[in-house]
């Protein structure tokens, strides 16, 4: 798929003769089929954007400018979550490669491919200028990010450079997925070339065919799930394509398996279906523990924290099912960090795919009989008198009913209860990494990717997301890439004003403190104006939970005129879902004493 936004088209250069290494670079890029590159300026590959510009004519790859380094990865990280491919971000030396870490510690745990270029240098030290190339230099920059992405190298030769690209691009989308990192030596880079080297064959170094599991362990997973008497099936990480959605439905289906999703991962089984067992949440609802507890064969499809859930629904007795997992997360999992979780344990390990092992297990597996469970009345709509997260939800779903949505984020809190997914496309889950900031360049990047599709992107984002990195709107604006930011504006960063009440509570201390240093008011910020400031439009601030539902249906109308819009709807600080997972633990201690 070619780009589709009509770049910011250099003139012709007309010096054509000479050649220089970030000129092959270019070249290979454009032979990866690399459609975007997101960056901030730097001088450290100033050789590389002249070759972007004046080499290939900005254009596949065409340079996207951002205002931070953390929405340039933000956005290749958006995109990957809405497409399924691969896009292009390039920081500027061993500071911008600082300012983009977290949100590539985002891209890593949320297992996205992306391929980061970075520069540094010159490395060749009787080439450096005075003081700036020193400090902008590191002997071993990739360190930087290595304990949290797949693969890094800095290549001395523009074969070399051939090489590296290659084994990024290959090791950024060979599942499970993740960032690769390749340094560009600034001196290299402005080497002059006494010709082009010849490019590769790209096709010929694609990310290998996804391995099956062994016969034998497809079988064993066939008959533990076949003669299950209350099989279930937890939905985690896996494609968003139709024909990967409509397996998960069609397996579930055939064993009559109960099905249990959380928010984490995104929209992954239609909630609406009598099979699944709801609400989705940060953690599992009460129903699906029980339906979970009540199981003798879980099969987990690459689960977010298997060892976890199943503590949360066992506490410190066994876990009675038999566990059948389809992952390849495994390949990932290193020292640095813990974002490998637990080890749970595991019955039958398919070291597959969850897209792979699914098709598998619906042939192999036999139907089994049982009744569908009657689906849940949906609760009825109710008059809210203060403006909730739960009257954001009531407004949002009359103000798109009949328009297809792509849900980029979901602010902490969220009922589960509140929105249903019938498509993959309809939420694309969490950030990955569970920090602060990453929302506003998620939904850019998820927007680019879905433009011109018909399908409306709307990151519903807490206020402290949207004004950690609010300068993500630029971006948009200028590049007519159409999204709605719906901020939930309680005003303070209350999750953590929550954890101070209960730190309060057990030591006996005043929870009327717990609003000291986390409340944003006095003055409150205005939401829609930082937004206009940037080009995009703004809504808000709206406080009436009647009002809402038209703000939103605006904002909708605008999106598919191809506007940006935000709107600022001030919610009552508080929750409506239990984010903290220690609800449990603090009764089951309770209970204890």
């Amino acid at each position: 798929m070619k780009p589709t936004i009509v770049p910011e088209t250099p003139l012709p250069s007309t010096s054509r003769d000479e050649l220089w290494s970030s000129d092959a670079i270019a070249r290979m890029l454009q032979a990866l089929d690399v459609p975007w590159v997101a960056l901030v300026p730097g001088a450290s590959f100033r050789g590389l954007h002249d070759s972007l510009v004046n080499h290939i004519g900005n254009q596949h790859p065409q340079m996207l400018l951002c205002l931070h380094e953390q929405h340039a990865i933000a956005m290749a990280h958006g995109y990957a979550k809405a497409s399924g491919r691969m896009m292009g971000a390039i920081l500027h030396s061993n500071v911008g490669l600082l300012n983009g870490s977290m949100a590539i510690f985002n891209a890593w745990c949320d297992r996205v491919p992306m391929l980061i270029l970075g520069a540094t240098g010159p490395w060749d030290a009787a080439k450096r200028r005075p003081w700036i190339d020193w400090i902008h230099t590191a002997s071993d920059q990739g360190a930087l990010i290595r304990g949290f992405t797949k693969w890094d190298n800095q290549p001395a030769s523009v074969p070399a450079a051939y090489d590296a690209l290659l084994r990024a691009a290959q090791m950024a989308t060979t599942a499970p997925c993740g960032p690769t990192y390749v340094n560009l030596d600034a001196g290299l880079q402005e080497a002059k070339l006494g010709g082009l080297p010849p490019l590769p064959d790209a096709s010929r170094f694609q990310a290998p065919e996804p391995p099956r599991p062994a016969p034998e362990l497809m079988a064993r997973a066939a008959a533990l799930l076949s003669g299950a008497a209350a099989p279930v099936i937890m939905v985690g990480r896996g494609r968003r394509t139709i024909e990967s959605w409509r397996a998960r439905v069609a397996l579930a289906e055939k064993l009559g398996a109960r099905v249990v999703t959380d928010l984490k991962p995104g929209a992954s089984f239609p909630t609406r279906h009598p099979l699944h067992v709801g609400p989705p949440g940060t953690y599992l609802s009460e129903a699906a523990v029980r339906v979970v507890r009540e199981a003798d064969v879980v099969l987990a499809l690459d689960w977010i924290d298997l060892a976890g859930t199943l503590k949360q629904v066992y506490a410190d007795q066994p876990v009675g099912a038999k566990i059948v997992s389809a992952s390849v997360d495994v390949h990932l999992h290193r020292g640095f960090g813990m974002e490998y979780f637990g080890l749970p344990p595991v019955d039958v390990q398919l070291l597959a795919e969850p897209d792979v092992a699914v098709p598998l297990l619906l042939e192999a597996c036999r139907a089994r009989a049982h009744t569908p469970p009657p689906r849940a009345p949906e609760p009825a709509r109710r008059p809210h008198e203060v403006l909730s997260l739960r009257a954001v939800a009531d407004a949002l779903n009359e103000a798109t009913e009949g328009i297809d949505v792509c849900l980029t984020r979901l602010p902490l809190g969220w009922p589960g209860e509140g929105r249903h997914f019938d498509h993959p496309l309809d939420y694309l889950g969490g950030d990955g990494g569970a920090g602060v900031g990453a929302g506003p360049g998620l939904t850019v990047g998820a927007a680019l990717a879905l433009k011109g599709t018909g399908r409306v992107t709307i990151g519903m984002l807490g206020d402290g997301d949207y004004l950690m990195s609010v300068t993500a709107l630029w971006t948009a604006a200028h590049y007519k890439i159409p999204a709605l930011f719906l901020i939930c504006n309680n005003r303070s960063f209350y999750n953590d004003e929550a954890h101070q009440e209960r730190v309060a509570r057990l030591r006996g201390r005043p929870v009327e403190n717990k609003w000291i240093g986390q409340r944003i008011n006095e003055p409150d910020i205005d939401l829609a104006m930082l937004a206009v400031a940037q080009g995009a439009k703004g809504i808000g601030p709206v406080t009436d939970p009647d009002k809402l539902r038209s703000a939103i249906a605006q904002g909708v109308r605008a999106v598919q005129d191809g506007d940006v819009v935000v709107i600022d709807a001030r919610v009552r600080p508080g929750y409506d879902a239990d984010i903290s997972g220690e609800r449990a633990a603090m009764q089951e201690r309770m209970a204890r004493r």
